[in-house]
């Protein structure tokens, strides 16, 4: 299990109990599927019949040995990584940080992006990169974020494109209109919707015995880039500024001489968005703001924390939003895409955008109007005791589906092994 887990990046299959193949045309061309975050696919060549026959038939590893160039690093123990499938090719993060295009039939690199002269490794793998083919030629790209630049490959044969950002990539830490950033990190894969790419940000944001809580930290902000030139198209504040929706939500500390949104960081998209193509809208699943456990230095409901946010694609405008934790103190990031479903309720039919939680929640909106599908209450919640601590008197509970989960612990539900 150790091997497979350290060296295997993905394996192909093939039924070997039948002698005929029936070949089906199957890609898988965005980290979720599609843009919309289905993480469907129709192909049913495998079923629950077959399945146990099933056999290996070729394996990588997370470095390919053509990857290396002369590189020692290991091959980390685990590698969160969904390759991207489209014209017989598989594109990959290695865990060198950078890309690599494979033989979907016989795993064999066809190309890969090398490394910096000099240079052992350009960061740790992504979850994965986009793939973006023009409507109107033949260009078709894998974008990526290498370390901390923004990069277009020619998918046929893994050329930067000299005109892309500066001499083929986007420097990540610059663009911030704020705040000075000064180290860019982001592990999920970039979305492109309608020639825009959107990128988040993952600006470490939690707390444990070698990290202390902080007050200040760089913005999370989430920006789109057009993906034939690398120009920084727009900035969405995930912390709104002086001027914008949201604003008024980051009060003043009884002890501050300046509003917490000046100085209040984070509030990522760690995670990765979904997108509408014929609405040009893209939802962003937002995270905690600078402190996941202690909110102190920044009372208020802190929007666009802990938010779903719909934006128009183009430009960044926000279209809605939706806050699931009003003052988040529990880490109750959105953790996962938002899913673009079409729905039938009461005889109607809804073109939906739903989000599950970290609580257990799942919230459906119409997906053009932000109006919940069915209600949200607002409902008086407990607060805490915690020196310093500002909390929300409500928060939102949906009515609609149930939770998927169990929420909350009581001594009831301890197994009662002893007396």
């Amino acid at each position: 299990m150790t091997l497979l887990r350290s060296l295997v990046l993905m394996s192909t299959v093939w039924l070997l109990s039948t002698s005929t193949v029936v070949a089906q045309r199957g890609e898988w061309r965005s980290y979720g599927a599609d843009v919309a975050s289905s993480k469907y696919s129709p192909l049913d060549q495998i079923t629950g019949a077959n399945a146990g026959d099933l056999q290996i038939v070729w394996r990588q590893s997370t470095i390919p040995q053509a990857v290396r160039q002369g590189s020692s690093v290991r091959a980390p123990s685990v590698v969160q990584n969904t390759p991207l499938m489209a014209e017989g090719r598989l594109y990959v993060s290695t865990a060198l940080g950078t890309v690599a295009a494979l033989d979907a039939a016989t795993g064999e690199v066809v190309w890969f992006d090398p490394l910096p002269e000099g240079v052992g490794r350009r960061g740790g793998a992504s979850r994965g990169v986009a793939y973006w083919s023009d409507s109107t030629s033949d260009d078709a790209r894998v974008i990526a974020v290498v370390g901390s630049t923004l990069v277009a490959l020619n998918a046929r044969t893994g050329t930067r494109y000299d005109d892309f950002g500066d001499g083929g990539e986007v420097d990540l830490t610059q663009g911030y209109d704020t705040r000075s950033v000064s180290e860019f990190v982001w592990r999920s894969a970039p979305l492109v919707v309608n020639d825009v790419v959107v990128v988040g940000s993952a600006n470490t944001d939690f707390v444990n015995e070698t990290m202390p809580a902080r007050k200040e930290m760089p913005p999370g902000d989430v920006r789109g880039f057009n993906v034939r030139t690398g120009e920084q198209l727009w900035i969405f504040h995930t912390v709104p500024q002086e001027g914008e929706v949201g604003n008024d939500t980051w009060l003043t500390g009884p002890n501050e001489d300046r509003a917490s949104w000046e100085y209040t960081g984070n509030t990522n998209m760690w995670a990765w968005p979904s997108a509408d193509e014929e609405l040009g809208y893209v939802y962003l699943p937002l995270s905690t703001p600078t402190n996941d456990y202690y909110g102190g230095h920044r009372p208020g409901d802190n929007l666009f924390a802990e938010s779903l946010v719909c934006l128009d694609a183009r430009t960044g405008e926000r279209v809605w939003h939706f806050q699931a934790v009003h003052h988040g103190v529990w880490d109750y990031d959105f953790p996962a895409a938002p899913n673009l479903i079409d729905i039938t309720v009461d005889g109607q039919e809804i073109k939906a955008v739903a989000i599950v939680s970290k609580q257990g929640f799942t919230y459906v909106f119409d997906r053009s109007t932000g109006e919940p599908v069915w209600p949200i209450e607002e409902r008086a919640v407990a607060t805490g005791d915690v020196p310093g601590e500002w909390y929300a008197p409500t928060q939102p509970f949906p009515t609609k589906p149930q939770p998927y989960e169990q929420q909350g612990v009581s001594v009831d539900d301890l197994i009662d092994f002893t007396p």
